[in-house]
């Protein structure tokens, strides 16, 4: 066994110790297991929020891209930090005090039965699509680095993301993201630490980049790259800020956590964005062969490994352990959103009123019946990653790009935009996402980017192809779509007694914040307590990397990390004194 796989055997260790550590508190009802109670601190509640929107495309699909074309790699991970910075000051409290177990059952509330179970079978399948993009990301880098075969790979870790994910339930995974933010976080600084040093500074990297560095080897027109920044700026602020995801923040133990989460989510991706594609744009220069280093593996998919050959070439031994464990935390935070979310959506949107008719249904059966969905979610995203290790003609940047601004959007527009605009009728929400799939057949299809470059007679790269394209399709979807939304305003009436007072119960919630209870003390107290003790033991694991024979620098490097993680898990420890409530047992918050 190599030092890598050492690392990695230890990280599964201790992501099956988080998740049996949790699996009591996630197991107590459906409410626990689906959102974690209501009971998150926002230290939990950002990081796994932060971890979700991450994924393993940052070191995969994003770092190829920094690879080959620069600076413009980062506009998506700005985008990110200007959508959280919007959740902080508005979205994150709001969807908390929405008071729901799942983001359908907001829909209902917010646009009628109806709209519940048509998004309910919009948000399954589109989350299964962005599950195998996750998946197929991480293959590709654990592929790489153990030498075995992509498809072998798909079926190793997709079954590894999804055990985890159905014993610890929402508080498993959010307690593994935030030990594992913490691991990203300092491997990130020591890897762009090692490359600024290789490279000579941040200076060498612009004025050594091959080609442009700020627009791409092969980008002749500017514009569209500043067109490019602006319309992913708008798909991210619409991809945070949703009532579909509005999961992020369900969870948290009242308004003021949720919107504290958000800011600490911000302040995570502003950091990140920062740092992650400085080892990229220094193996451009210090490692020129970078895209092909792992083709006998990989194949076309090879230039998605950069991060990988940085970590093997200018790193100590035991780096690239730390970045596969990364790298799986990402993805198990990610694919969540695929498991026990959509566990969450099909069993209080669809399996409760529907196939048990409006029945009252025991926790004990919802539990049951949503890990059952759980294990068939994962069987599916699997298969869905298995298709795209397929698509050998497009890189990981440019799928993820396609399924984002394709098939998302359209779902995204209506759900951002009723959080905010009152008065349209309920049909709004499902016509628009009807009419926005629509707009992304047209734009791929019909009316493509290359379709009006060829009509005005304006040549294009291949990068530059791919910028218009998304450009493309966000631009119609902001104008088309948002405005089809719009204008089902003209149609909007008085809804009948009932509906109107089911909505105005919606929006009284939507305006009062949630409070935590007294109970919520202990529920504190245990978080820490379990968490300092686990990172702790994180931290004991990177101090015995000291042992790997590496040069005194590379110790000295993994001693820097151990330390930090150390204090800051004694720092937990120390804050979780008992605090005695009489009478008090720990319950799920109901509201």
């Amino acid at each position: 066994m190599n030092f890598n796989t050492a690392v990695v055997v230890g990280y599964f260790v201790l992501i099956g110790i988080i998740n049996f550590s949790f699996r009591r508190m996630a197991s107590k009802s459906s409410t626990d297991y689906f959102r974690g109670g209501g009971r998150m601190l926002w230290w939990m509640v950002g990081s796994s929020a932060f971890m979700i929107q991450f994924s393993a495309w940052t070191f995969t699909g994003a770092a190829g891209e920094a690879f080959r074309n620069g600076f413009p790699a980062v506009y998506v991970f700005i985008g990110n930090v200007l959508a959280f910075l919007l959740a902080w000051a508005f979205f994150a409290k709001k969807f908390r005090q929405m008071r729901v177990d799942t983001p359908t059952e907001a829909v209902r509330r917010r646009f009628g039965e109806s709209s519940e179970l048509f998004f309910t079978w919009a948000i399954i399948p589109l989350s299964i699509i962005q599950g195998g993009v996750w998946l197929n990301s991480l293959s590709v880098f654990f592929s790489a680095v153990m030498g075995i075969k992509l498809g072998t790979t798909l079926w190793i870790t997709g079954l590894a993301v999804l055990s985890f994910s159905m014993i610890g339930g929402a508080w498993g995974v959010a307690a593994s993201d935030f030990v594992q933010s913490m691991v990203v976080a300092v491997m990130s600084i020591a890897c762009a630490a090692v490359a600024l040093f290789k490279v000579g500074g941040v200076g060498e990297i612009v004025h050594r980049f091959p080609g442009n560095f700020f627009y791409g080897p092969d980008t002749q027109s500017p514009m569209l790259l500043t067109g490019l920044f602006l319309f992913l700026v708008v798909k991210q602020i619409l991809t945070i800020n949703n009532m579909k995801d509005s999961y992020r923040f369900l969870g948290a133990k009242d308004s003021f956590d949720a919107k504290k989460g958000a800011l600490f989510a911000f302040l995570l991706m502003l950091a990140g964005a920062m740092i992650w594609m400085i080892p990229p744009w220094a193996s451009a220069i210090l490692f020129p062969d970078a895209g092909i280093a792992h083709s006998a593996q990989l194949g076309k998919k090879a230039s998605d490994a950069v991060y990988l050959v940085f970590a093997e070439r200018a790193m100590p031994l035991g780096t690239v352990g730390l970045l596969m464990a990364g790298l799986f935390s990402a993805t198990m935070a990610a694919a969540d959103g695929a498991l026990n979310h959509n566990a969450g959506i099909f069993v209080r949107s669809f399996y409760q009123p529907v196939i048990r008719r409006g029945k009252q249904v025991s926790d004990r059966e919802a539990l049951v019946a949503g890990k059952i969905v759980n294990a068939t979610n994962g069987l599916l995203i699997i298969l869905t990653a298995q298709f795209y290790s397929q698509l050998n003609q497009m890189s990981l940047f440019d799928l993820m790009m396609r399924v984002s601004t394709l098939a998302q959007v359209p779902i995204l527009v209506p759900l951002f935009l009723g959080a905010l605009i009152r008065k349209v009728p309920d049909w709004a929400s499902w016509a628009t996402v009807v009419f926005g799939l629509v707009v992304s057949y047209f734009v791929s299809n019909v009316v493509t980017a290359h379709e009006i470059a060829g009509y005005f007679h304006i040549a294009l790269s291949a990068s530059e192809l791919s910028a218009a394209n998304t450009v493309l399709a966000i631009a119609a979807h902001v104008f088309l779509t948002g405005g089809f939304f719009c204008l089902t305003m003209l149609f909007y009436r008085e809804p009948e007694q009932t509906r109107r007072e089911q909505l105005d119960s919606f929006y009284h919630d939507f305006a009062r914040e949630v409070v935590s209870d007294a109970s919520q003390s202990e529920f504190d107290r245990l978080q820490r307590h379990k968490l300092g003790r686990i990172t702790l033991m994180m931290g004991a694991g990177l101090f015995a990397m000291l042992a790997i024979p590496n040069p005194l620098w590379g110790r000295l490097l993994f001693l820097c990390c151990a330390l930090a993680i150390l204090v800051l898990g004694a720092l937990m420890c120390r804050s979780a004194n008992p605090v005695a409530v009489p009478g008090k047992e720990l319950q799920s918050q109901s509201s």
